[in-house]
């Protein structure tokens, strides 16, 4: 049997790191054995525990993602990770900078689990081969930087907490804002205009449900 791939998860939102956690725990194949949420804990975490597979965060306190691939790839007493590079940011010269690093891979927040699994999928299959595979090509940094089919977020709206309500919405299935709210933590308010914002770019589909008292509440479903 093979063995689990061991991965460190890296982010400075706890809320994010723990849906990441998550994620990547609903791989078959895959293990968490840590997580860090700054550049010096990050680079620390993959000293101490080798990591088979590192969930950098771009942007990060102390130092960035990119710096700490600078420093691990420079050291080497260390045993070298392979990376999936996370940022909310669609910014050329990160992907640019994180593929001269030897990120492979590269996901733009938010993201789904099953775009995570896909990822951690071509890291296995190029360790059973022995070939990690290429370098993120020019073709790939242009298919990461062209405009995604998302509308802009609107103003007061944060990557992080939209990645959060995807999530939660995805565990449940079908949900009224008042229980997405409920289970991370926003406020119902706020949760409807994360929701809204979802369902306007496709993400989820609303309807009407007519078996509560009074009028009838919106549920969102997601959009697989």
């Amino acid at each position: 049997m093979t063995a689990a791939l061991r991965v460190l998860v890296v982010d400075d939102a706890a809320a994010v790191t723990a849906l990441h956690t998550r994620f990547v725990q609903a791989h078959p194949q895959c293990e968490v054995v840590g997580i860090a949420a700054s550049g010096p804990e990050a680079v620390a975490a993959i000293r101490a525990l080798t990591p088979d597979l590192v969930l950098l965060d771009v942007h990060l306190p102390g130092f960035s993602g990119i710096d700490v691939l600078r420093a691990i790839r420079a050291d080497a007493g260390v045993a070298q990770p392979e990376i999936i590079a996370v940022t909310a940011a669609r910014d050329i010269e990160t992907v640019r900078d994180a593929r001269v690093m030897g990120a492979r891979h590269y996901l733009v927040k938010p993201f789904s689990a099953d775009e995570l699994h896909a990822r951690i999928d071509e890291v296995i299959a190029g360790r059973a081969t022995g070939d990690p595979g290429a370098s993120l090509d020019q073709q790939a940094v242009d298919a990461a930087m062209r405009p995604a089919l998302r509308r802009p977020l609107p103003k007061g709206l944060s990557p992080e907490t939209l990645e959060i309500v995807r999530g939660a919405l995805r565990q449940t299935g079908a949900a009224s804002a008042g229980e997405v709210a409920d289970a991370v933590g926003l406020s119902r308010v706020s949760c409807r205009r994360y929701l809204e914002y979802i369902a306007d770019d496709g993400g989820a589909t609303r309807s009407l449900d007519y078996s509560t008292a009074g009028r009838p509440r919106t549920r969102y479903r997601p959009v697989e």
